[in-house]
């Protein structure tokens, strides 16, 4: 849209050329989430309607080896867990909750994503009928695969 403004226009909404064009180039967090999943899982399904009620749009692929994924895409073994998810040139592994993701969509830290090893209870996804909960931690996935904290929960 901004493209398609001329001088005058931007004059007139009081937005320099530059900025105009810095905005259009800016690129924005996508809100796109592919989801890859086995089909018998429900916590999976559970994660994902923890995400769409937090605004992210989930396209759900079923596959028969979600570990086939995870490597695809370089996730080391040592933090799998029962899905796998891409958004925004990152990759999601398992119970990541939907605030930690928005900030490493702001942050854009070098890295390739987010995960939390295992399927700790009380995760997104993992909430149980007692309301019981473990502290976890979200895990940075660096380069290379190692991790270090990204964020404490519980």
């Amino acid at each position: 849209m901004m493209q398609s403004l001329s001088r005058r226009s931007l004059l007139i909404l009081g937005i320099s050329a530059s900025a105009a064009a810095a905005c259009a180039q800016t690129p924005r967090p996508s809100s796109e989430l592919a989801v890859y999943k086995s089909p018998t899982c429900g916590c999976c399904g559970a994660w994902v309607e923890h995400m769409t009620a937090a605004g992210f749009q989930a396209q759900i692929t079923e596959v028969s080896d979600p570990g086939a994924v995870r490597g695809a895409h370089g996730v080391p073994a040592s933090v799998a867990s029962c899905h796998t998810a891409l958004i925004g040139g990152y990759v999601l592994e398992g119970h990541v909750p939907a605030e930690d993701v928005r900030k490493l969509l702001a942050e854009r830290p070098e890295a390739l994503g987010l995960a939390v090893p295992a399927m700790p209870l009380g995760s997104p996804g993992m909430e149980t009928p007692d309301g019981q909960r473990e502290p976890y931690e979200t895990l940075l996935i660096l380069q290379g695969g190692g991790t270090r904290v990204f964020a404490r929960h519980g």
